[in-house]
């Protein structure tokens, strides 16, 4: 159980000074917005700290409008650990502050800055939907599952150890394909609220690696993901 919820602890994975004008040449409707195929280049770190100006404190209006007691003071941070590779997530400081944060080699393979803010109030819409919270809980529930069911089939041991950890990892994935897409349509929400194209930054995943919708999978098949991003734009 112990090595489980070291693995349940880890942050929630995506998938990311000059003061910037608004996008004039945009498309209008929803159909010309949703038909628009990535374009751009490469983003930077002051393409990522224009983006968060912008994105931060509508985050954080919408984390204090629907929660209660919960902090919305996000820290946001370029983690420049060369191991993760091309990432965004959502974790927490030792205080419990909210911290979101992308590496560098997301923003090189993001094309606009509007893929960077759909991105960056995608992690924070985890936040506000306290997924990390929901996921240790059925990790947990599914850990203590698995521990019953290992001593109950007589295991030694090692095998409790191995069910415990199976159903640990079960439980934590239950739900992730779910909270992904409730983490983008949030997240679509509060990019348009910031000025963003919450269409144009999902085109994001038309190129990325699509993770499919694999048994267990931590994350939707990027066709959903753009669907869903387009059902809520669409629907106001």
């Amino acid at each position: 159980m112990r090595r489980f919820l070291s693995i349940v602890s880890l942050p929630l994975l995506v998938a990311c000074v000059t003061p910037e004008s608004p996008n004039t040449s945009q498309p209008t409707s929803t159909e010309q917005r949703a038909s628009v195929t990535r374009t751009g280049g490469p983003q930077t770190i002051n393409d990522f700290r224009a983006v968060v100006r912008r994105v931060e404190p509508v985050a954080e209006r919408a984390c204090r409008s629907r929660t209660r007691g919960q902090n919305c003071d996000f820290d946001i941070r370029i983690d420049t650990r060369t191991e993760l590779g091309a990432n965004a997530y959502q974790t927490y400081d030792p205080s419990g502050r909210p911290v979101l944060a992308f590496t560098p080699a997301l923003l090189r393979q993001m094309r606009n800055r509007d893929e960077v803010a759909f991105a960056l109030s995608h992690e924070a819409a985890h936040h506000i939907r306290g997924h990390i919270s929901q996921t240790q809980q059925t990790a947990t529930a599914g850990a203590i599952l698995g521990n019953v069911l290992g001593s109950v089939i007589g295991l030694d041991p090692s095998g409790v150890e191995a069910t415990t950890n199976i159903g640990g990892t079960i439980g934590a994935r239950r739900f992730s394909k779910g909270f992904e897409l409730e983490a983008d349509a949030l997240g679509a929400e509060i990019a348009e609220a910031a000025g963003y194209d919450a269409l144009r930054g999902v085109l994001y995943f038309q190129t990325a690696a699509d993770p499919g919708d694999r048994f267990l999978g931590t994350h939707p098949p990027n066709a959903d993901r753009i669907r869903i991003v387009r059902q809520t734009v669409g629907g106001r």
